[in-house]
């Protein structure tokens, strides 16, 4: 009769649900025959980047290594849940507190579990991501291929057929193979920088919040041990009668009610900068902001309001240059005469032998 209560009996979407909308279930999600970890784990690890363009093998090594975490974590998720139920089944015949302690904490790893499965569904949407890194990695080998072939070609013709006029066209090629190259290459560049942001993003937000969760079961674990009465007693005496049902009713409504509410405004642990940190990372994100932005050049033609400031036409002739001075100017430089210039050099040679002697 104190069994039939249980977080899972109504599954509403919690406030973090409502606030983030859970993924749908992973892909690497499989129902295994042996339901052990998959002996394919170290094929994957090694068999990964064995194929494919070389600018993609690592990311696709480090793609299949995070799958192999997801079925681990999977596995561990589901391990878990046994191991909660097979601790209420050892406690069911113990005495009254040890019976509901130990069933009320098999509610609480129970949970734990599908946190845990709840989890490789978040970080499969981080492995998603980076996976289009690598499909765009993969998609840019081919015109640095071309590139490079391109310029081998030119290299083998001009060292045996230097006269070839195949080389004029291979040199056009070059440059339309080139900047093809560049675009691609901007394009790596800007999705690759936003991918990673987006998928640690995804992963340390689930971290978080899955941390946070378990931390929230195991502050209440620890509250339902204290219902257990540990004095000891001598042989023959009689434990007074249990009486902690309904407490430890109310503690798991409790720890229902606080992981249903938990959003990453309520996160308890918050990762604090020290000063230099702080004024180092606050900089670089400055910096940054002021690339992105450019140079603001929107005050520099401000109009003039006061009228007093402006000058007729006809009484800028006395701030005018004369077109005589400036030809008396251009004839008295230097540079804009043969023998000016020739004096000029005449002069800078005698300072030079002076120099050397």
């Amino acid at each position: 009769m104190h069994r039939t209560y249980s977080m899972r009996q109504t599954r509403a979407p919690t406030a973090s649900q409502i606030q983030n909308p859970p993924p749908p279930p992973s892909t690497t999600k499989s129902h295994r025959l042996f339901g052990k970890v998959s002996v394919g784990h170290a094929l994957r690890r090694n068999a990964a980047g064995a194929f494919g363009p070389d600018l993609a093998k690592k990311l696709t090594q480090l793609v299949k290594m995070e799958k192999n975490v997801m079925r681990s974590l999977e596995q561990v998720a589901k391990e878990r849940m046994d191991v909660a139920q097979q601790l209420s089944i050892w406690g069911e015949h113990g005495d009254e507190d040890v019976s509901d302690v130990t069933d009320k904490l098999g509610v609480l790893l129970y949970e734990i579990g599908e946190l845990e499965d709840q989890y490789v569904d978040r970080y499969d949407q981080y492995r998603v991501t980076m996976k289009s890194i690598r499909n765009i990695e993969a998609s840019v080998q081919p015109s640095r291929d071309r590139k490079q072939k391109i310029a081998d070609q030119i290299a083998q013709l001009k060292y045996k057929e230097p006269n070839s006029p195949k080389i004029v066209v291979l040199e056009q090629e070059l440059v339309r193979a080139e900047a093809e190259s560049l675009v691609a290459e901007a394009q790596l560049s800007n999705i690759t920088r936003e991918k990673i942001k987006a998928a640690y993003t995804y992963q340390f937000d689930a971290l978080r919040e899955h941390c946070e969760k378990v931390a929230i079961i195991a502050g209440y674990g620890k509250h339902l041990l204290e219902l257990i009465d540990d004095t000891p007693v001598t042989p023959g005496e009689t434990r007074a009668a249990y009486d902690g049902y309904e407490a430890s009713k109310a503690i798991i409504q409790d720890c229902e009610d606080a992981l249903t509410q938990w959003v990453t405004q309520k996160a308890a642990v918050s990762s604090k900068l020290s000063t230099r940190a702080r004024t180092l990372s606050t900089r670089r994100r400055n910096n940054i902001k002021a690339r992105s932005e450019g140079l603001d050049l929107s005050g520099q033609d401000a109009p003039l309001n006061d009228r007093d400031s402006w000058v007729a036409a006809g009484e800028h002739k006395a701030q005018e240059y004369d077109d005589d001075d400036e030809d008396d100017m251009r004839a008295h430089s230097p540079l804009d005469s043969d023998s000016g210039l020739n004096d000029e050099q005449h002069h800078r040679g005698r300072a030079t032998e002076a120099m050397v002697a």
